[in-house]
């Protein structure tokens, strides 16, 4: 209860941050659709017919690449910005989405890991990043508190909506289609961020 409590206060906190508020619901929308694609993948591979010993390779590969591909993703603010490598990380995710709508032989599952690698540490690390920096320092620790707890329950609603387009339509292909949508919401709402201004009233509360 108390923990609750705490979380509503930290809320209320966080709803004075226009552009803060603003990212959050950016990084639910696109944070839910990345998260789908990783928890689906193994099953969708499985329904169009891919073996298990390339679901289990391909996954543990993207571990393994994901740790090179996220240093060299971390350099990409320096030239494009924070939230620009974000909405390209957000293209590339949509692109993966509808390359998987034509998948058929394990060599494109591969392809598709390969490309999660090079975009899933990287996203991750740039979005907090950029909500850190529009956070005040002095209250950080609570920010991130609730980043991390709420994006928990944004998890929810894409896995959903993965189950119910594949109960309705009988293809789970339509199913991972259907994921863009929470890549596309989330680009929109993250493009009006204005970046600048977030790190500007952050610094202003510390004043």
């Amino acid at each position: 209860m108390a923990g609750y409590q705490r979380l509503r206060r930290t809320f209320r906190d966080i709803r004075r941050f226009r552009e803060l508020i603003r990212f959050l619901v950016a990084f639910w929308l696109y944070n839910d659709g990345i998260g789908t694609i990783i928890i689906m993948a193994v099953i969708f591979g499985a329904e169009v017919g891919i073996g298990r010993f390339h679901l289990i390779g391909a996954i543990l590969m993207v571990q393994f690449l994901g740790i090179p591909f996220t240093v060299i993703f971390g350099r990409l603010p320096e030239r494009l910005g924070t939230k620009n490598s974000i909405l390209l990380a957000l293209g590339i995710y949509t692109i993966i989405a509808i390359l998987g709508y034509f998948m058929q032989r394990p060599v494109h599952f591969w392809l598709l890991a390969i490309l999660v690698s090079m975009v899933q540490g990287g996203t991750q690390a740039l979005s907090r990043s950029m909500y850190g920096s529009m956070a005040p320092l002095s209250k950080s620790a609570e920010f991130f508190g609730f980043y991390n707890v709420s994006s928990k329950f944004a998890g929810i609603i894409g896995p959903a909506l993965f189950a119910l387009v594949g109960q309705l339509t009988g293809s789970s292909r339509l199913s991972i289609i259907s994921i863009i949508i929470f890549f596309l919401a989330g680009a929109l709402v993250l493009n009006k961020v204005d970046h600048k201004e977030g790190i500007k009233a952050a610094i202003h509360v510390e004043l």
